[in-house]
């Protein structure tokens, strides 16, 4: 798929014209990059939506044309109006294709996590994104995480994940992903099953309950914040 993409140069800052602009069907942008002069430019919504609903979405490798001239650039910031969700304006980045590049990649969790559900837990997805460097032709779209084996009281970090050849990242390694969490009624359940481990105590208990609480709080605000 072509993945070209002219702006036009010409574009008077300010939010007069950036409106006047959205209305009209173009979208304000910059570019940056490699040592250049950033330059502000528009772009056409359609032609922008187009290189932008590949799988790679907004890690896309875009040729885009400006005054002539073409280089490799990606979308390194995009802001959306806050309830309409169309595109405000939008950050390019030209790069160099033999040099790597930071960008943040969504994590996508794949697999069913039985041994949490069967036991009524959750699973606390706490990492949305890992930001890795790349040379640009090795950005992967996705990063996936098998949570196949997960079990409660179980957390998968970063150094866990599973990075693509050309990819690494300078995260710290030992922050959590995706948390097996135990909840009231993982607890209960336990409690029913005589699956006490072993000197389980009520206080242990209790605090097991308040952390199941807590999970359960900060999942149903990420469900109503979707």
């Amino acid at each position: 798929m072509d993945l070209t993409l002219t702006a036009e140069t010409g574009r008077t800052p300010g939010s007069r014209t950036s409106s006047r602009l959205r209305t009209e069907g173009s979208v304000p942008a910059v570019v940056y990059g490699l040592g250049r002069d950033t330059v502000s430019v528009t772009v056409p919504w359609t032609d922008l939506r187009r290189v932008l609903s590949t799988d790679a979405g907004i890690n896309a490798l875009i040729n885009l044309s400006v005054d002539g001239q073409k280089d490799l650039a990606i979308v390194k910031d995009l802001q959306r109006h806050p309830i309409r969700r169309n595109v405000m304006h939008i950050d390019f980045l030209r790069v160099d294709p033999d040099a790597p590049v930071a960008v943040d990649i969504p994590i996508h969790l794949v697999g069913e996590a039985k041994a949490v559900e069967g036991r009524r837990g959750i699973v606390d997805h706490a990492l949305k994104t890992i930001t890795v460097k790349a040379k640009p032709a090795d950005i992967p779209s996705v990063i996936t995480v098998d949570i196949n084996d997960l079990k409660i009281g179980v957390t998968i970090t970063i150094a866990e994940v599973e990075l693509p050849a050309g990819v690494f990242t300078e995260m710290d390694p030992g922050a959590p992903v995706v948390t097996g969490a135990a909840t009231r009624f993982s607890v209960e359940y336990d409690h029913e099953e005589g699956n006490e481990p072993e000197g389980a105590s009520a206080s242990a208990d209790e605090s097991a309950g308040d952390a199941a609480d807590a999970a359960e709080e900060a999942a149903a605000d990420e469900a109503a914040g979707e």
